[in-house]
């Protein structure tokens, strides 16, 4: 490729070479959109994924520079070197220091392909229907396969530095931490949810705006993002450096997170299936006479009657009255959800309402969810048969519709399953979209729900995801594991990768959704015959409860055994006491947990964080991929071995009951001995049953609230602010209603909260903002770690300070 010449006008620079033509366009100071055709236009089709914003926000001012070699354009925040004799691009810093280049021959090919589409034959025509694990699977005969258009195969390549770590790409199963060196395919798939952005730890991102199947390759083979269909190539480069900094980036072009309800912060209690309506009360009034903390039950699949595939209404002889089962849950102040899927079987009206509108892919059993009348027609079954009806949260399930390997006794290896599935997913759907499914389902319930006028937040938990969907009130689950160490060790990589994409909610079934073996099925692996009456189960559900005690959302779910905690034990056994331990200490947190939630929201925030995002610079965390940080105080480190048990209640001997946890430069405190702790070094933690490691950065504030019961009992209960001295500290306090949609009028309040660690000082700001039932008065406990005293500071929303002293604090006003 040559150079041939370039031009400006308002949106941004124009190349035009001798392989076609470039466009660079500024979305902010470290935001461009690069975009690359060999047609005479560059493609008018609206993004699914990225979003319109006012002209206003996507302003951004450049200045260019051409020289013999080189045309420069830059912005207040950063540099693109254009060489004019390849093309290749080169990203800097402003001041000069290389972020990203492309190889020096050029890094964009674009190679013509034919996309086809299947023309299904009558309504009469033959179907292969599968009842399975993952559920109603319907395959339809083909009548023909026809040409459609041409399209493009697009590989953006790299030329990465030494020491160069890499971060994205979406939850997978491998445990991948530093991408680099690694190969990913990114389709959707039960235990894939695909997301095609990447960070670096030289402080950039990539967002590639494709809905097409993606591979990534880092080998011998070659560095590159390689796209399946599309009309032309579309990415974004996204300069931070900190990973916060590209996080926004990614959510100010794709949106961001709405406020879920406060109860989603609680504990929810699933598993596969509660059958009944009285088997749904009387979990959760176990739960209540036990005292155990909790805020949602679930019901999953064939809620439905019959083999009503996907109704979504209740089976009336189960659940024969849905308004009382609402009522009765919520007067226990137990929230409930339900499982929908975007599959139907024929015989329900659900089903007939979609072929009736031509709302029915071809295998006449999906609908599709890319037409808006059928999205509209989805929300209004769903809330006529469920949500009318109380039901106050979805989760979407099955929503990558179409595989074709969730079968048989051997796993297929990663290019066959790649090939076969993305080939399944393109006989229904076009070729270019084919990982949206997701995007769009979450879309519909959210917009339908949003404009029900209904008061309450969305929340959709959902097995798939794609770039923008947190817009929708998605949280995304890692799909349907095996119960093994192995597994859950991989979890954490997995979860904390999909969250450096911009999706900031994110969880996995505490104990494996499979927990036996069957030889037959190659993803039915679990290692525990004996379900809960294993003491080797017993312990890995332990050790996985204590991980998601953690995790934006906490929740239980699976087959094979049953999963409420007194299933793994009795009050004053180890592993029942611990589970309860846990339980409570999450909802001690909801104080911390919801203004987490409130900066996820209002400032783009990512609270389940990967320790590149605060440790960027130091290559010892690169790798970490069984450590996370939480907010901005905690560091977790799960342990992720068995230490007193193996499957069969085989008994360990001598088993060390300690975990290697690497320290961050600066101070830490063990968070349950408050022992102050040099970092820069790995340290030997005990990690004993009753414990998981968990360390508090020096210069934080917790605040951390009273035992509860579900999350909304006590909104005005006293707040304990626990401080970590060493450093300075803030923290925003973040209240509103708990539910509602208000806080987007401004009906919320923050209160910051600073420590002077030089003055040791605490002070509470003045309140900023106000929403309906807020409490004028507030009463804040403060305690600093080391010292014995503490103050009470009943706070009427203007500014206090406490300053301390050997024996604690002093209240001033």
């Amino acid at each position: 490729m040559k150079w041939k010449s370039w031009s400006e006008s308002s949106e941004g620079v124009t190349l035009e070479t001798s392989a076609g033509r470039m466009s660079l366009a500024f979305r902010g100071p470290g935001i461009v959109r690069i975009r690359y055709t060999l047609e005479a236009d560059f493609a008018a089709k609206p993004s699914l994924i990225v979003v319109d914003r006012p002209a206003q926000e996507a302003e951004a001012r450049w200045t260019t520079r051409e020289d013999g070699e080189r045309l420069s354009i830059r912005t207040d925040a950063l540099e693109i070197r254009i060489d004019k004799k390849t093309c290749a691009f080169g990203y800097f810093d402003t001041d000069g220091r290389l972020l990203m280049r492309e190889p020096v021959r050029g890094g964009k090919t674009l190679e013509r392909i034919e996309v086809y589409r299947t023309v299904f034959g009558s309504d009469q025509a033959a179907q292969e229907q599968d009842y399975g694990a993952d559920g109603l699977r319907v395959r339809a005969e083909e009548e023909e396969v026809v040409f459609d258009r041409q399209a493009y195969r697009t590989k953006l390549e790299f030329d990465w530095q030494d020491g160069e770590a890499l971060y994205g790409l979406g939850s997978h199963e491998e445990g991948m931490m530093n991408l680099r060196g690694r190969h990913q395919y990114l389709y959707q798939q039960n235990l894939k949810a695909s997301v095609p952005v990447l960070l670096s730890s030289r402080g950039y991102g990539i967002l590639i705006d494709s809905c097409s199947s993606l591979s990534f390759r880092d080998d011998d083979f070659g560095s590159y993002l390689l796209t399946d269909a599309d009309d032309e190539m579309d990415y974004y480069f996204v300069y931070g450096p900190e990973f916060d900094q590209i996080v926004a980036g990614i959510r100010e072009l794709t949106g961001d997170a709405p406020m879920l309800p406060k109860w989603a912060y609680g504990y929810i209690q699933s598993k596969e299936r509660y059958v009944s309506a009285d088997e749904l009360i009387a979990v959760a009034r176990e739960y209540r006479d036990r005292q155990l903390p909790l805020d949602c039950v679930v019901l999953d699949w064939q809620s439905w009657t019959g083999n009503l595939w996907g109704q979504k209404t209740l089976d009336p002889e189960r659940f024969p009255d849905p308004d009382a089962l609402a009522d009765e849950l919520h007067a226990m102040n137990v929230k409930w959800m339900v499982s929908v899927w975007p599959i139907m079987s024929e015989g329900g009206d659900n089903h007939r309402e979609m072929a009736e509108n031509g709302f029915l892919l071809g295998n006449r059993a999906n609908y599709n969810a890319f037409d808006p009348g059928a999205r509209a027609l989805y929300w209004k079954q769903a809330e006529k048969g469920l949500f009318k009806h109380g039901v106050d949260a979805w989760w979407c399930d099955c929503t990558e519709p179409f595989e074709a390997d969730w079968k048989g006794a051997v796993k297929p290896e990663p290019e066959r399953r790649m090939a076969i599935n993305t080939a399944e997913s393109r006989r229904y759907l076009d070729a270019a979209s084919i990982n949206a499914y997701s995007l769009e389902h979450s879309r519909g319930l959210y917009e339908g729900q949003r404009e029900s006028g209904s008061r309450k937040r969305v929340v959709n938990l959902t097995r798939s995801a794609y770039a923008g969907q947190q817009r929708y009130a998605t949280i995304t689950w890692s799909g349907d594991t095996s119960a093994t160490w192995d597994t859950l060790r991989k979890q954490i990589a997995d979860g904390l990768n999909f969250c450096l994409t911009g999706s900031p909610y994110w969880t996995t079934d505490i104990g494996a959704f499979f927990v036996r073996d069957r030889e037959d099925l190659w993803f039915w692996s679990g290692d525990y015959e004996d379900g809960t009456e294993d003491l080797g189960y017993r312990e890995l559900y332990l050790r996985w409860f204590q991980l998601a005690a953690f995790l934006p959302m906490f929740r239980s779910h699976g087959t094979d055994t049953p999963r409420e905690l007194w299933r793994f034990g009795s009050p004053g056994e180890v592993v029942y006491d611990t589970l309860e331990k846990f339980l409570k200490l999450r909802y001690r947190l909801m104080p911390c947990l919801y203004s987490l939630a409130g900066a996820v929201t209002h400032q783009r925030y990512t609270m389940f964080r990967a320790l590149a995002f605060d440790y960027r610079e130091d290559p010892l965390v690169h790798g970490i991929a069984d450590q996370f940080l939480f907010g901005p105080a905690f560091l977790v480190a799960p342990v992720t071995r068995p230490m007193h048990y193996g499957p069969g209640s085989e008994v360990l001997a001598d088993s060390d009951k300690t975990r290697n946890v690497y320290l961050p430069e600066g101070h830490w405190y063990d968070y349950w001995t408050d022992e102050k702790i040099a970092g820069g070094r790995t340290v030997s933690a005990p990690a004993d049953l009753d414990t998981v490691p968990l360390y508090v950065r020096a210069g934080s504030i917790v605040p951390t609230g009273p035992d509860l019961q579900y999350a909304d009992q006590d909104p005005a209960g006293t707040i304990r602010l626990k401080i970590y001295p060493g450093r300075d500290a803030a923290f925003t306090l973040y209240e509103d209603e708990g539910d509602s949609y208000d806080y987007e009028q401004g009906a919320f309040s923050t209160i910051e909260l600073q420590w002077s660690d030089r003055e040791e000082r605490l002070t509470v700001g003045p309140r900023s903002g106000s929403y309906p039932g807020m409490s004028e008065q507030r009463r804040f406990v403060a305690e600093i770690v080391g010292r014995p005293g503490v103050a009470t500071l009943d706070y009427r929303g203007e500014r206090l300070q406490a300053e301390a002293d050997d024996e604690g604090f002093n209240v001033r006003a």
